[in-house]
């Protein structure tokens, strides 16, 4: 029996990249899908082109952001998976990234997940059935030199997970982060492109140098797949003997047993 048909499921920022592809998986569960994104004609177009049967829009960058999103997929019924994916990156130089940049890192990255699971877990908590899924990184495990405020910002992601699985001892309810290698989207490719700017180089040779030079741990030696992401994630949200854990995703780049 398919323990997803007709389960309510929202991931958030499914319009492009591995929420995207998270969101048709779940979709070819036969699981009432909420598509997510900050541009209400974008999360139509998108919910349309992968059969999804909602569609919410809202900004998470703010906590006004996200009690309007919160308000929308109330409005739609009680959530049986919910999927922190929303999340921003990017190559800064740490002297160089002041305040203002740390707390939208701050902002986008935590509390957009802190807003979301105060809501929602309560209720997963109150029908004693649920899962939470953070998306976090390997970055959170192994912090990256040229993006310091990321990998602190998914650090706490990955703390979040394992305190907030603390509250559900004894439930139905699960919570656990997701942490994907590099992985190929629109989004690593423009991290690429600030990358070999850094580094003053074209992109193709960085691409092409990249595992050797800055990633020298990976064991596959190419990037994931988003469809590789997607497919842990739904393993993640049915299997109920997985409870507070980081799931690796990441190509065995972090060195450890």
């Amino acid at each position: 029996m398919n323990k997803l048909s007709e389960k309510i499921v929202l991931v958030t920022g499914s319009t492009k990249g591995i929420g995207r592809s998270i969101a048709e998986h779940f979709v070819a569960l036969d699981a009432h899908v909420i598509v997510h994104g900050r541009n209400a004609e974008e999360v139509e177009k998108i919910r349309q082109q992968m059969g999804a049967k909602y569609g919410v829009a809202a900004d998470l960058s703010s906590a006004e952001g996200c009690n309007k999103l919160i308000d929308q997929v109330s409005a739609i019924g009680s959530l049986e998976v919910l999927v922190n994916n929303t999340g921003i990156f990017g190559v800064k130089d740490f002297f160089e990234t002041d305040d203002d940049e740390w707390e939208k890192y701050f902002q986008v990255n935590i509390m957009s997940s802190v807003r979301l699971c105060r809501q929602f877990m309560k209720t997963m908590l109150d029908n004693n059935s649920g899962s939470v899924i953070n998306v976090a990184s390997e970055a959170g495990f192994k912090p990256l030199p040229q993006m310091i405020h990321y990998s602190v910002s998914k650090t706490a992601l990955i703390s979040l997970s394992r305190g907030l699985a603390e509250i559900t001892k004894g439930t139905q309810v699960t919570v656990n982060s997701i942490l994907p290698g590099p992985t190929w989207t629109d989004g690593v490719e423009k991290y690429f492109d600030g990358l070999a700017k850094e580094e003053g180089k074209e992109i193709d040779e960085v691409i092409s140098s990249y595992f050797d030079e800055h990633e020298p741990t990976s064991l596959i030696k190419r990037f994931v797949d988003v469809q590789e992401v997607a497919e842990a994630t739904v393993f993640l949200s049915t299997n109920k003997a997985i409870n507070g854990s980081a799931l690796r995703v990441e190509g065995g780049i972090i060195r450890s047993i």
